[in-house]
């Protein structure tokens, strides 16, 4: 029987992830390698938000740049990865029969939360991608349901990524330095969280927001939480592995983690 693919969530930060030298650009660049070639990637971004759970279907997604006032090469950077429409209908297919009401996107590309870290992962673009978006309405728990339906995926050589944040509070971004260390509220939340996937506590990454310290500060809005809970629900909710721990402009942990 083939091993299924572990599956992942990454904190992607700024776009200048992809050009500024560092630990996290580093590790995803070392991530990469150890993966191998899967047949296909499932991304779920904190950029694509939907009201209902969305699939790209399209045969060559465009790179979309959505973001502004950073470096100009960054607006010059294409990830030309191929669509996979039979791995798309296969998705929108599992998440239907597990009652989520599943829809299609024909123009939909690949936003920075996907190809950012993808670049530095299989820079050669050359497995399919196809991202499915995230409702920051629903909740932990419906992330986590929408994993659980797409378990066949790990054994069918899809890799499942989640691209997000493992803290993401902009709003006490004031222009600080790449390397400043993180206050305490935002150490905190990463420890309990580093804490809460190693040992395997589903119900408490669930209500995040009651038990995790500061969590409300660490995260005033949901969406770059989310998708941690897709590649936790496609591991069925199993104990993870820490693999990586950096923090970039002291409010942003760049945390990683993998699930066998």
């Amino acid at each position: 029987m083939k091993t299924p693919l572990p599956t992942l969530f990454v904190s992607h930060g700024a776009p200048t992830l992809l050009i500024d030298p560092g630990p996290t650009r580093d590790f995803l660049k070392e991530l990469g390698e150890t993966l191998g070639r899967p047949r296909g990637i499932l991304c779920v971004s904190a950029h694509w938000e939907a009201s209902t759970p969305t699939v790209t279907l399209g045969p060559n997604p465009k790179t979309i740049h959505d973001f502004f006032g950073f470096p100009p090469e960054l607006y010059e950077v294409s990830y030309p990865a191929p669509g996979d429409r039979q791995l798309a209908q296969g998705i929108i297919e599992m998440l239907k029969a597990d009652g989520f009401a599943g829809k299609e996107d024909s123009e939909r590309g690949l936003d920075h939360g996907a190809w950012v870290p993808l670049k530095l992962m299989f820079p050669e673009a050359d497995v399919p991608v196809v991202q499915l978006s995230v409702q920051s309405g629903l909740g932990a728990d419906h992330h986590l349901r929408m994993g659980k339906a797409l378990q066949p995926l790990r054994k069918a050589g899809v890799l499942i990524l989640g691209s997000g944040g493992a803290t993401h509070n902009l709003r006490e971004f004031q222009g600080q330095a790449i390397d400043v260390p993180p206050p305490d509220y935002v150490k905190d939340f990463e420890t309990w969280l580093c804490q809460a996937v190693t040992e395997g506590r589903e119900d408490a990454l669930i209500n995040y927001q009651i038990n995790g310290p500061s969590a409300r500060r660490n995260h005033p809005t949901p969406e770059h939480f989310l998708p941690l809970f897709v590649p936790l629900g496609a591991a069925g909710g199993a104990q993870g592995r820490l693999l990586h721990r950096a923090f970039t402009y002291g409010i942003l942990s760049m945390a990683a983690f993998a699930w066998d």
